[in-house]
């Protein structure tokens, strides 16, 4: 077996623990997966789901970034960095987010309902118009 086989195979294992919800042990698998193959999307994507639903929000955050690195449009990879931003109290940052994911995939009622959820933009203050001038 080769090094692509095992890839291959931390990925499906990866995969099925996040299925079962045993995302902590997920992204022990998913890093290696990581370490084998830096920079491929599906690997990236899979372990910052890993680190968000296993509560590592920075981690999340990071990973989420790596993937849209490699892949700009991944309207999940954007959904997923607006969540985990949220999560670190960067709403502002996460609207901006969720708003290209919405963008990206404008039937997905998850993005949709998630950028809802954030309410509008804050008004800017008198201080921020100032700042402008």
């Amino acid at each position: 077996m080769d090094e692509r086989d095992d890839v291959y195979d931390l990925l499906q294992r990866g995969q099925e623990l996040l299925d079962r919800r045993h995302h902590a042990q997920a992204a022990i698998v998913l890093e290696r997966a990581a370490r084998l193959e830096p920079g491929r999307g599906s690997i990236l994507e899979a372990l910052a789901r890993a680190f968000y639903n296993s509560g590592q929000s920075e981690r999340a955050r990071e990973t989420f970034e790596a993937l849209l690195e490699v892949d700009p449009s991944s309207h999940y990879g954007h959904y997923g960095l607006g969540q985990s931003l949220k999560r670190l109290g960067r709403r502002n940052e996460a609207r901006t987010h969720l708003r290209v994911a919405v963008a990206l995939s404008p039937g997905t009622e998850l993005y949709r309902d998630a950028l809802a959820r954030l309410g509008p933009a804050p008004e800017p203050t008198a201080d921020q118009d100032a700042g402008r001038a």
